[in-house]
């Protein structure tokens, strides 16, 4: 069976003091933008707290997003780890993935705001999608930066913004991948962020956009938390979810933060031999893309180059917030390699009759592992997006 809840009310908390984290996040942006930026965070407490904008998104959650998306028991993967497993299905989001919350969430400021353009950036493709399609909804133009090797992943998410009307800029500069597509992404907002309005990917970048994008998908875990009451009488031992930016990841983990006997675990990019993308196991930090957070870096200060299977998991810094739950011990981040998260999405597809993406496969990954170490835990796991857009780099790790 799957369970489903109503959507539990849009609940903005408070913005964090300074716009940090602990010691991370912050606002490193040039002086052009900072007008803008203090223009978005003064409207947002209100804006999230308005009756109006709150129904507004209750509506988009419910008749274009189609939430709330199923809590779905698995009872054969719970019988293979010796556990409890339950599949919080973000894969059956409109476009695929958790992305469509935070685009939902971010296009409707914009429109309230006055916004007359938006910008993206994407790796996987899920993001620029999910903003493509949040454009269109609402009919604004969309452009979305992408970098040529994401690209040459991840065509079909590629033909799939094109055909909801987004225009597809490759990045060809530095690495080729998400990281170039934000720096891109940036200097376009810098030349008009008076009418241009970034809706920025993860749970990353410049105060207030960490705080903004967990406002924005939290409503994964809070509807997590009342369908796991309402049939197993309270919450689970744990909750898994992969992690490089990190948006899902704090969505789903925000509303248990303060549940006493919940743990929190994250699961990195673990690559393959020495290339990774495991960020808080491995990184020092510094300012990135307009925050201060954990990021790979040599000893001079320059970003490494980043792997994994998963697009969506290759960049090379983390969201601010979850560099606060690692420091303060109420998370804890580990790493699954490319090999591992294969096996665990082929176990999934296999025993459950779910493919999740390759993102969402190194939480399930980090969850086997769990079980096995935790034997009889009641596992809650965020399940990001669906995999039918790897299925060629599927094709290709396992030929």
């Amino acid at each position: 069976m799957t369970i489903a809840a109503n959507v539990p009310a849009l609940q903005p908390g408070e913005p964090p003091a300074n716009g940090r984290f602990g010691a991370y996040g912050g606002r490193f942006v040039p002086e052009t933008l900072m007008p803008s930026l203090l223009r978005l965070e003064s409207a947002l407490p209100g804006l999230l707290a308005d009756p109006v904008f709150s129904g507004e998104l209750a509506d988009e959650h419910r008749e274009f997003i189609g939430r709330p998306t199923p809590l779905t028991p698995c009872p054969a993967l719970g019988k293979e780890w010796g556990g409890e497993v339950w599949l919080k299905r973000e894969d059956l989001c409109h476009t695929g993935a958790h992305k469509i919350n935070n685009a939902v969430g971010q296009v409707l400021v914009a429109r309230h705001l006055g916004m007359e353009r938006i910008v993206a950036e994407t790796g996987a493709g899920q993001h620029g999608v999910a903003t493509a399609a949040a454009a269109a909804r609402f009919g604004m133009p969309c452009r979305v930066y992408m970098g040529e090797v994401d690209i040459g992943r991840q065509r079909p998410n590629v033909d799939r913004m094109r055909l909801l009307g987004a225009e597809v800029v490759p990045v060809d500069k530095g690495d080729r991948t998400l990281r170039a597509a934000i720096s891109e992404v940036i200097r376009d907002w810098v030349t008009d962020p008076d009418r241009v309005f970034y809706v920025l990917g993860s749970a990353v970048g410049p105060h207030p956009y960490p705080w903004m994008v967990r406002e924005f998908q939290t409503v994964i875990g809070r509807e997590a938390l009342a369908q796991l009451a309402s049939v197993a009488g309270g919450a689970p031992d744990v909750v898994v979810a992969c992690v490089g930016g990190g948006s899902n990841a704090i969505g789903i983990f925000h509303p248990f933060v303060e549940i006493d006997g919940v743990q929190l675990l994250g699961v990195e990019a673990g690559g393959s031999g020495s290339k990774h993308s495991a960020t808080l196991s491995s990184g020092r930090p510094g300012v990135l893309h307009g925050a201060y957070s954990p990021l790979l870096q040599d000893p001079n200060g320059q970003l490494l180059e980043t792997h994994s299977i998963a697009p969506g998991l290759d960049y090379p810094g983390v969201g601010p917030e979850h560099a606060q739950l690692r420091d303060s011990g109420r998370a804890v981040y580990v790493r699954a390699s490319d090999d591992e998260a294969l096996s665990a999405l082929q176990e999934c597809s296999r025993l459950e009759g779910i493919i999740p993406a390759l993102e969402s496969a190194h939480a399930l990954a980090g969850a086997r592992s769990w079980a096995r170490a935790n034997p009889g835990s009641r596992i809650l796991i965020g399940l990001s997006g669906r995999g039918d857009k790897d299925l060629d780099l599927i094709r290709e790790a396992t030929s």
